[in-house]
């Protein structure tokens, strides 16, 4: 195998051109006494011209024959031809055999064949090679890229925070226990509890994209038991600054895959469609949400005060919302024990959800700072204060006000591009019936 360092992509070759072109075989046509071979990498594809009477026939041989997926190298010239998919074609001077693919492919990577996702998901690494899978994995990229630069302008440090911790986030049995070193420990919830000690800290204003790990036994098109987290906290920062960098966040995600993501939006089908959502998203009370969600007269028995929001009650609101919102004020009750109550209702949250029509994407609020009522916010929910000293004894050496959120990456995702299933928004998804690939 010689000269890949110096290869073209195919993108690049440009009639009169002698080039190496790597990649995998898309497509043989043979019409005769002319074929062509389509290869492709990850640019894009191009013609490969084999005329039998006029070549080798060793060459011919070698490029009609190889199975389909063989990753192979090409080298030759480059003729324009408006008749090729890309406006040129490869007239071969030599054809690498670099691995041969089986004759018998699990799916069809070309698309031509439809397969289910069971299948797809099994065989993950043919499934990428095609346009559409591949485009979602690279707008989550983007999506990545532009959500760091947005933090960075909120001034905020990227942070990594422990994924092995002795105590649950928010306790309960929603844990996949491990043994470290003799003793139990658990994968983490949430870096909740980190992020929160690491604002006070003096850094202020943190993010973190990172794995979380619930053992919820759910089954379905919207729920992971691996997912991937974008968190957020600052000090001296209130609920309402926490949604307004949320809100700089989301649209900036939306905004940068918009304008670098053109040719992936078209393998989706989304080009004409996709635009971003409103810089600045509505911001409802959870008894109006309530309120809206009865008169939608969609649910069987209306809501009432302290009730959490059935998924059909969401999807109601969603439609007739229509857009992206924040649910605020929340009943305490039905918050974590770190959201901050208000100042003189005890009975009230700070704490906020985003919503995009189709579920929920972010929660967040204030957050308990001081020592005391934190302690309380523990016991009420029946959780030992003791089991989280590392946590909770911070509290007493100067913790400022701080608020923060999470996003679920891959819900942000599955919403933004309209897929069906979240597992289609993970490369290697772990749920309650997958542990490999």
């Amino acid at each position: 195998m010689q000269g890949l360092e110096d290869r073209t992509y195919t993108s690049a070759a440009e009639p009169g051109d002698h080039v190496t072109v790597a990649g995998w075989v898309h497509e043989v046509r043979d019409l005769g006494g002319i074929a062509f071979l389509i290869l492709r990498d990850t640019d894009g594809r191009i013609q490969v011209k084999f005329e039998k009477d006029e070549m080798d026939e060793e060459l011919v041989e070698t490029g009609l024959g190889v199975p389909r997926e063989s990753v192979i190298a090409v080298t030759g010239d480059v003729d324009e031809e408006p008749r090729a998919p890309t406006g040129v074609e490869i007239t071969p001077e030599s054809v690498e055999v670099i691995a041969e693919a089986d004759t018998e492919l699990p799916l069809d990577p070309s698309g031509k064949v439809d397969a289910d996702l069971s299948t797809r998901l099994d065989n993950r690494t043919l499934d990428l090679r095609k346009d559409e899978v591949k485009a979602v994995f690279e707008i989550r990229g983007e999506i990545f890229r532009a959500a760091r630069e947005a933090f960075r302008d909120a001034n905020a440090t990227e942070i990594t925070t422990p994924k092995i911790v002795a105590t649950g986030t928010e306790g309960g049995t929603e844990l996949f226990p491990i043994t470290y070193f003799g003793e139990e420990a658990f994968m983490n919830q949430s870096p909740q509890l980190f992020k929160q000690l690491t604002a006070g800290s003096g850094l202020e204003r943190v993010f973190e994209i990172g794995p979380i790990f619930r053992a919820e036994e759910h089954n379905t098109p919207r729920h992971l038991n691996e997912a991937t987290s974008i968190d957020f906290e600052g000090a001296f920062c209130d609920h309402e600054d926490a949604m307004d960098v949320c809100e700089s966040v989301i649209w900036s995600a939306y905004e940068a895959v918009a304008e670098n993501c053109g040719p992936q939006l078209e393998a989706l089908g989304l080009e004409d469609s996709f635009e971003p959502p409103a810089e600045a998203f509505p911001r409802l009370t959870y008894e109006e949400a309530i309120q809206r969600i009865n008169a939608t007269g969609e649910l069987d028995e209306q809501l009432v005060w302290g009730d959490d929001l059935p998924t059909e009650g969401e999807h109601a609101l969603g439609e007739d919302v229509g857009e992206h919102y924040f649910i605020t004020d929340w009943p305490s009750e039905i918050k974590p024990f770190y959201i901050k109550d208000y100042d003189g209702d005890d009975t009230l949250s700070t704490g906020f959800d985003l919503m995009h029509p189709r579920m929920e994407l972010v929660s967040g609020g204030q957050r308990e700072h001081r020592y005391e009522e934190l302690i309380a916010g523990f016991e009420q929910q029946g959780l030992d204060p003791e089991e989280f000293e590392y946590y909770t004894k911070m509290f007493k050496y100067g913790m400022p006000p701080h608020a923060g959120w999470a996003i679920g990456a891959e819900r942000l995702v599955m919403t933004m591009l309209g897929l069906e299933n979240i597992r289609e928004a993970v490369l290697f998804p772990r749920d309650r019936q997958r542990l490999s690939p």
